[in-house]
């Protein structure tokens, strides 16, 4: 079965830019970013969804998924979850994107938020003990 993918939001270079990233032993450098987005698919109930976010690594396409729901009997879901963005070179164009098992019509994207879980430090700040 074709999954279908539909667009919720670009999320700003600038976002992406303050995001902190680690290094971990099993996934390379890291970076968290909280996500949670209140959607609205009028007509649509009960229906299973999954909330992806969407990055270019390079010239590498990479997804990861956040969250899974099924819509309420009015349409409605919120789906929020922390995006755990693996990457070799830096994180490009990163959108959020809501993926279903059927074609979505009439998206209505009634909120979205995303912040990194942790902000970069400053290069010229002390560290504080």
């Amino acid at each position: 079965m074709q999954q279908q993918d539909s667009l919720i939001g670009p999320v700003p270079a600038r976002v992406v830019e303050v995001a902190r990233s680690t290094v971990t032993p099993f996934e390379g450098r890291v970076a968290d970013f909280n996500v949670a987005a209140w959607l609205h698919l009028p007509g649509m109930t009960d229906l299973p969804v999954s909330l992806q976010v969407s990055y270019m690594d390079g010239e590498q396409r990479r997804e990861v998924a956040v969250d899974h729901g099924r819509l309420n009997a009015k349409g409605k879901i919120l789906l929020a979850g922390i995006a755990r963005l693996p990457f070799k070179q830096k994180i490009d164009q990163m959108q959020v994107r809501l993926r279903a098992a059927v074609p979505i019509k009439g998206l209505l994207v009634e909120e979205l938020f995303v912040q990194p879980v942790e902000l970069a430090e400053p290069a010229n700040r002390q560290v504080r003990a």
